[in-house]
């Protein structure tokens, strides 16, 4: 959400920023909250004016009491008395404007940064630069449902009749290899400094509304039945929640998070055959990072981010590249955002394993985060997240990757560890 201050003394910078993002429609809620600051400032200064008459007459009638002119004391309790009907016919007024000025606001994207392509949609997104050989085996890899079967690491036909569509059984040594993923991926953001967190997996509305957009909530969010509570899509919610109506010391800053939580998902719409599987779930795990900082220092940590993830999958051997996200296809708090994707050697293509966003004071305008200066001054920090792992996506990636033509697996130096030595896996047919 953009300060209204801003939007009022740049009215045109925020046209040509929804312009930038394919948005036109809504190019008319600009007029409509000028017009509705407009009122809401005019209604305070009548109420602040009526409020200072009435203390002055309150004094006045005083004084004619005193002296016993008790008629004109009458006159004037009768002209309080009409002007406070006045203040609160103006203060229900400001209560519906202020409402529906919030509510416009809300709408009106972020001020995009200006390295970000333009473009209408992902598939003007523009790769910036890739990390590892991408390469295609002389053999061919099934898909990776069949691969885990093979494991009898899946059941996905017992998830359908227990939970229906979007949901899955891990078993044995691919619910492991899932484990250890998480596992590895939390200790490798620990050996960055983060702090690792467990957060509520359940959050309030104005939690909600102060980390995301309405569209993204109505597309992601499921509510709980009679409660103001709402499962969260990925941690980030929660974490950024954490710091609602805070005032932060600025000698505290950055806040370098790391936390795991289950997620969330409605994934709305119809998907492809490549989506099918594990791909695109109602429920997964995720180990997610997250950083509150100064707004100076908010580019250097997304710069710091991103490569952390690419760290991470090409110590998994996983060829990635980075994706820069085009204006259109930038959620509506985000300045910034970019897309690590992972080679798939089986659709000879990559395919989105991690987004790494900065919203800049978007999410602390929303929540109403400060940070408290060493001046005393007072001012909003930024809010940056990127996904560390969300298996069982990456699993994807990894199978496809570590896969062997007799159909076994390898795992990496760095998982090794945390499956209990195990240097591969093996189809169960060769057990």
């Amino acid at each position: 959400m953009l300060d209204m201050k801003f939007v009022r003394e740049n009215p045109e910078a925020v046209r040509e920023n929804i312009r930038k993002k394919f948005q036109d429609a809504k190019l008319p809620l600009v007029d409509a909250v000028i017009e509705l600051d407009k009122r809401n400032r005019e209604i305070k200064g009548e109420v602040e004016a009526l409020r200072a008459n009435r203390n002055k007459l309150s004094k006045q009638i005083g004084g004619l009491m005193a002296k016993g002119q008790r008629d004109e004391a009458e006159a004037l309790k009768a002209e309080i008395a009409k002007e406070a009907d006045r203040v609160d016919r103006l203060t229900e007024e400001e209560r519906q404007v202020e409402q529906e000025l919030h509510k416009n606001m809300l709408l009106i994207p972020n001020i995009i940064d200006p390295s970000v392509p333009i473009g209408k949609d992902d598939s003007e997104n523009v790769e910036v630069e890739r990390f590892g050989e991408p390469f295609v085996p002389d053999f061919d890899i099934p898909y990776h449902t069949d691969i885990m079967e093979s494991f009898d690491g899946i059941d996905m036909d017992s998830a359908g009749r227990v939970s229906g569509n979007g949901f899955y059984y891990l078993m044995g040594n691919i619910a492991r290899l899932h484990e250890a993923v998480l596992a590895y991926a939390r200790d490798f953001m620990i050996d960055k400094g983060f702090t690792f967190c467990i957060p509520p997996f359940m959050i309030h509305g104005n939690v909600v509304e102060g980390v995301m957009s309405q569209s993204d909530m109505d597309a992601m969010m499921y509510k709980i039945e009679g409660e103001d509570l709402y499962l969260i899509g990925t941690s980030e919610h929660s974490m950024i929640g954490k710091f609602i109506g805070q005032q932060i010391k600025e000698d505290e800053l950055p806040y370098t998070l790391t936390s795991y939580s289950p997620c969330f998902r409605k994934e709305k719409g119809a998907h492809g055959i490549e989506e099918r599987g594990v791909y695109r779930i109602h429920q997964f795990e995720k180990q997610e990072m997250i950083v509150v900082c100064k707004p100076e220092d908010s580019m250097a940590w997304y710069e710091k981010m991103w490569r952390y993830s690419v760290e991470l999958f090409r110590s998994m051997d996983i060829p990635v590249r980075q994706l820069e996200c085009c204006s259109g296809d930038l959620a509506d708090l985000k300045v910034k955002s970019c897309d690590i994707e992972a080679w798939s050697p089986r659709q000879k293509k990559y395919f989105e394993v991690c987004s790494c966003s900065n919203l800049g004071d978007a999410q602390a305008r929303r929540l109403k985060m400060r940070v408290k200066g060493a001046d005393g001054r007072t001012y909003l920090p930024h809010t940056l997240n990127n996904t560390v792992a969300a298996p069982p996506r990456m699993l994807i990636a990894f199978l496809e990757n570590n896969l062997r033509e007799d159909g076994s697996v390898a795992i990496p130096k760095v998982l090794q560890p945390y499956m209990g030595g195990i240097t591969e896996l093996r189809p169960k047919k060769e057990s």
